[in-house]
């Protein structure tokens, strides 16, 4: 690895939820003594559902924040913006359809099973 940027890329690829790398990119982060926010914006690739059509990107939702594993006593907060797709044959504005988000919570899944295992239930 040439860079620095390269080490802390791997040493958050390490920590943070997989699934994240294959969609988002790491636009921000911000660290102090008791939490990490890591702000993510989804990658600019059309949704595989909508392949067949032609889609314009119409820019962001507003950002989703999820509760993620804390790290080092800090707890962990993805700040998460996807997509919006217009398709030109309907007008509608579309987005990627990602499961990240643990149903009924705002814990990644990882964590909230974590969580279930731990209490018996995902604290709120």
């Amino acid at each position: 690895m040439d860079s620095n940027k390269d080490h802390y890329k791997l040493l958050l690829q390490a920590i943070l939820p997989e699934e994240i790398f294959s969609y988002f990119e790491i636009t921000q982060v911000i660290i102090d003594e008791k939490r990490l926010d890591v702000h993510l914006d989804e990658l600019h690739q059309f949704p595989e559902e909508f392949s067949t059509e032609k889609l314009t990107s119409k820019g962001f939702q507003s950002a989703v924040v999820i509760q993620d594993y804390p790290i080092r006593e800090r707890m962990v907060y993805l700040h998460v913006r996807k997509r919006k797709w217009l398709v030109c044959s309907t007008g509608q504005i579309v987005s990627r359809d990602w499961d990240l988000i643990a149903k009924g919570a705002r814990y990644t899944k990882g964590f909230a099973s974590f969580l279930k295992e731990l209490f018996g239930q995902i604290p709120d």
